[in-house]
């Protein structure tokens, strides 16, 4: 039971993975104009720069779930880096101490939520139970980064069936894909014990080959959550399935597409390490090193610098 309400939470994913960012689908969503370049700067790790493009939007469609959404989702990352640790030779998120800055972060899931229900008992539509689910899929990752398991799996499960109840009604609507692809994998990964709490708990279950299936669709096709998908499945393949070779595939062109992000770098440069590839992996470590400067909260800066020494002497000691 324990991983499924730790698991969850990480956003509640091989078959092989193209090498390249898929290109832009037709879009479902009908999203604001700068949206693509908010995702951009949330993902290139500019919380300067995207925070007041959010209160922007926030400003200009305050009755609109979007906005709080986004600006949850850049939070997500400031709290991912504070939290992270270099641990089994891979750095990531494992633990979260409950802090008094979380309650913003669970202030804006509430409102997103609240907002995306609001606008439901107006007109029911397929993109308001995405952004519904978002939410709840948002407040789950602290959640079980906080190990309070049993909010955790209400608010994941609440999550997956808004996800259903939006690819019912518009089934092209992909970004919702990424939520279930997530779900379906972790819960198939449980233990046998797990699995039978899961059951006696009435968590809905689900199967890896689905949710693979689900979550390369999402980070091929979505709106929203392409770049997520990939993180996280590149980070599962690495954490759970040991399979380096792809998830190296996997994370690579964020490495490309946002090299001023030195997350991914670390990822990058573990990965090789698994593989034995001493050089490529000082060169993402490196990478990662002089993407610090960009980093603009020093709580942050100081906790990659920290990983990367990590990272480093753990390389040199192979």
């Amino acid at each position: 039971m324990l991983r499924i309400v730790r698991s969850l939470p990480i956003v509640m994913v091989c078959l092989l993975v193209p090498t390249q960012l898929a290109p832009e689908p037709a879009p479902t969503l009908a999203l604001p104009a700068n949206t693509v370049a908010i995702l951009d700067h949330i993902y290139s790790g500019r919380r300067d720069l995207a925070l007041p493009e959010i209160h922007q939007l926030q400003e200009q469609q305050p009755g609109q779930p979007l906005g709080y959404l986004l600006e949850a989702e850049e939070d997500w990352w400031r709290i991912w880096c504070v939290s992270a640790e270099f641990k089994y030779g891979m750095t990531m998120a494992r633990h979260h101490k409950k802090v008094p800055s979380d309650e913003h972060y669970l202030e804006l899931t509430t409102k997103a939520y609240n907002l995306a229900e609001n606008k439901l008992q107006q007109r029911n539509t397929a993109d308001m139970h995405l952004y519904a689910a978002m939410a709840d899929a948002l407040a789950a990752r602290l959640y079980g980064l906080r190990a309070e398991y049993h909010a955790t799996a209400k608010a994941g499960v609440r999550a997956r069936e808004n996800f259903l109840v939006a690819l019912k009604m518009d089934p092209t609507l992909a970004d919702a894909y990424t939520g279930l692809g997530l779900y379906n994998y972790y819960v198939d990964t449980l233990s046998v014990l797990a699995k039978a709490m899961r059951f006696l708990m009435g968590i809905p279950g689900g199967t890896k080959e689905e949710g693979f299936s689900q979550l390369e669709r999402g980070m091929q096709e979505g709106q929203l959550s392409a770049i997520l998908a990939r993180f996280y499945l590149a980070l599962n393949l690495f954490n759970y399935d040991q399979r380096y070779e792809r998830a190296l595939e996997v994370i690579t062109p964020l490495t490309e597409k946002y090299p001023k992000n030195p997350m991914f770098h670390l990822m990058c440069g573990d990965l090789n390490s698994k593989l034995g590839r001493k050089q490529a992996a000082e060169t993402c470590y490196d990478a990662a090193e002089k993407a610090v400067a960009e980093v603009p909260e020093p709580d942050c800066r100081a906790k990659i610098k920290e990983l990367v020494g990590q990272s480093v002497q753990a390389l040199e000691q192979k």
